[in-house]
């Protein structure tokens, strides 16, 4: 006769983890030393050199490299640098249609603008902010060229026309930090209406007697660099920016001639009138704060005669 199986009803237990000695005498200290992600981009290469620095260190220099190199940044991060103490009144600009003609292509207009506006936060490529630059109101638009390349499109003169009627209304002087790679495809002659319709908000603007102030940064180029680019009462630059209308290859094989060294960067530029003068990012609110007082002081004298 075959023996009954002994059975346990006892449930079974999980298996201990195993721990070392040192948790066991001090349980916080494995999550202590525990490991810890460290961010992909916390060291940033240098375009010129190709050094690798460290990217706090990169963002306390204003995004300047050690060499020199004047890093593009956001609108975010260029109305902080600024204006006084970073501080400023965010102006929200006019919301207009994303696809007015249904611009075919390998990937949908809408679906272009939802990939720009997460990747820089922006509802497009240029910002308003308001506030003081040395003590001094002003009104400030910053093109981000992370935006689709900062391309001018329907959103971006309304922005403009916006913050144009905007210095108008509160008798402040008006200045934008270009970048920009031309118009906007995606809207064909829509954007190129821009070019007319920034230069007759800038017309208000002067007719007030207001001072307007461009600060080219790299790069600036095409339908921008042909309209209110070109148009300010004095033109600053970063050091080395692009600026042009149309580019360096296209040129040379338009008039079949190499052009020179340095042909349309801000030094170039500088030594032949169109740019005034080249200012080194950090030292851009006093340059500014220094030409706005002089030019508002000018106007002041001029309304109490």
């Amino acid at each position: 006769m075959a023996m009954a199986e002994k059975r346990n009803d006892k449930p079974e237990r999980p298996p201990k983890e195993r721990t070392g000695w040192l948790s066991r005498i001090a349980p916080g200290v494995r999550n202590a030393f525990a490991k810890r992600e460290t961010p992909e981009n916390l060291w940033v290469k240098c375009p010129d050199t190709g050094e690798m620095i460290y990217r706090p260190d990169l963002e306390a220099a204003l995004w300047v490299t050690p060499s020199g190199h004047h890093m593009r940044i956001g609108a975010a991060a260029r109305l902080r640098y600024t204006f006084d103490g970073g501080v400023f009144e965010k102006i929200a600009s006019p919301v207009i249609a994303d696809d007015p003609l249904k611009f075919p292509d390998t990937k949908s207009y809408p679906d272009r603008l939802k990939a720009a506006r997460k990747a820089t936060g922006e509802q497009d490529a240029m910002a308003i902010g308001y506030g003081n630059i040395q003590g001094q109101p002003a009104m400030v638009v910053v093109q981000d060229f992370a935006f689709m390349g900062g391309s001018l499109s329907m959103a971006v003169g309304e922005a403009f026309v916006k913050a144009a009627q905007e210095a108008v209304k509160r008798e402040v002087p008006f200045v934008i930090f270009t970048a920009a790679g031309g118009a906007r495809m995606q809207e064909g002659t829509l954007s190129l209406m821009q070019m007319a319709r920034t230069t007759l908000a800038l017309n208000e603007v002067k007719a007030a007697g207001l001072p307007y102030i461009v600060v080219l940064t790299d790069p600036t180029t095409g339908g921008v660099m042909a309209s209110y680019a070109m148009l300010g009462d004095v033109h600053l630059a970063e050091p080395n920016a692009l600026i042009g209308f149309a580019g360096r290859r296209v040129i040379e094989q338009t008039i079949r001639e190499t052009l020179p060294p340095g042909f349309q960067r801000a030094e170039f530029l500088q030594e032949r009138g169109m740019v005034d003068k080249v200012v080194a990012r950090a030292e851009l609110p006093t340059v500014l704060g220094s030409i706005l007082q002089t030019l508002m002081m000018g106007r002041a004298q001029r309304t109490a005669a």
